[in-house]
C-alpha cells in the first residue's frame, strides 16, 4: 500500500524540533542520521561545523504515519523558507510503482534529484510539480532482498 507522511525541512534546529515532537507524541525515534554518516562526495562538501546535523530523521505517530525530518545545510546552499519547507513523502511498494508516480507527478515540474538507487538502500527521487508542491518518491529496496 502506498504511504503519503510529511517530511519537514529546518535552517539546523531539527534535532530540537523533532525532541520536542517525540515528547508531545510519546513515540521513539525510528531513525536518526546525520551528515557525518553521509559518503565523502567532493561535489558536495560538508562544512565541519555542520556534520552534527540531521540528515534524517522519522519518528511515527500513528501505526500509519510518519513525521519526516532534516536540516538544510548552508553546504547545500540552505535553500530553505517558510513555505517550502514541508514536502510529501510517498513509500511505494515497488520500484515500478516509484517510477510511474515520480514520472506522473514530476510531469511539467522541476526535478531536484532524478529518481535513482541511494546509499542508503532506498530508490529515491525528488521534485517540485507543476503547482509548487515539493514530493520525495521513495522505495526501500531492501523490501526486495527480504
Amino acid at each position: 500500500m502506498t504511504k503519503l507522511n510529511p517530511y519537514l525541512a529546518f535552517k539546523g534546529t531539527c534535532e530540537e524540533a523533532f525532541i520536542f515532537y517525540k515528547s508531545v507524541f510519546g513515540s521513539e525515534f525510528l531513525f536518526v542520521g546525520r551528515f557525518k554518516d553521509m559518503p565523502e562526495n567532493p561535489a558536495c562538501p560538508i562544512n565541519e561545523s555542520e556534520k552534527e546535523k540531521i540528515m534524517h530523521i522519522s519518528l511515527p505517530i500513528t501505526n500509519e504515519t510518519v513525521l519526516y525530518g532534516c536540516d538544510s545545510l548552508q553546504s547545500f546552499e540552505n535553500s530553505t523558507t517558510v513555505g517550502n519547507n514541508i514536502s510529501l513523502s510517498v513509500e511505494t511498494d515497488s520500484m515500478e510503482e516509484a517510477t510511474r508516480i515520480f514520472n506522473g507527478l514530476s510531469a511539467g515540474g522541476n526535478i531536484t534529484m532524478p529518481l535513482d538507487k541511494t546509499f542508503w538502500d532506498a530508490y529515491y527521487g525528488m521534485f517540485t510539480d507543476k503547482f509548487g508542491i515539493n514530493w520525495m518518491v521513495n522505495y526501500d529496496l531492501s523490501k526486495t532482498k527480504s
